[in-house]
């Protein structure tokens, strides 16, 4: 089981990206899914959430600028980022609590990864 991102790269500020994440492998079910991001010399931070149904939470920081959501039939989780800015700069992180068919309702955490995410003129 695997969990890879795409989408990252460089913007300036008010720029718009949008982030993937795509969970392959033996997966049962696929419960919540999380985006994280770690700037240099900081920790690690929740940045969105959404469960297996369509309730969402937003870090305070990103309210209004970031949308997350799933596609459950292709088994991805995306991140709309728009208005852009220089702190919103870090490597992304995709984290997905999933099970597998050997233990179906016992959830593990997955990672990605990550993507660098940088916000410059």
């Amino acid at each position: 089981v695997q969990l890879v991102e795409s989408g990252g790269g460089l913007v300036q500020p008010g720029g718009s990206l949008r982030l993937s994440c795509a969970a392959s492998g033996s997966i049962f079910r696929i419960y919540a899914m999380r985006w994280y991001r770690q700037a240099p010399g900081k920790q690690r931070e929740l940045v969105a959430h959404i469960a297996s149904g369509p309730n969402t939470n937003y870090a305070d920081s990103v309210k209004g600028r970031f949308t997350i959501s799933r596609d459950n039939a292709k088994n991805t989780v995306y991140l709309q980022m728009n208005i852009l800015k220089p702190e919103d700069t870090a490597v992304y992180y995709c984290n997905a609590q999933m099970s597998i068919p050997a233990t179906p309702t016992v959830p593990y955490s997955y990672w990605g990864q990550g993507t660098q995410v940088t916000v410059s003129s």
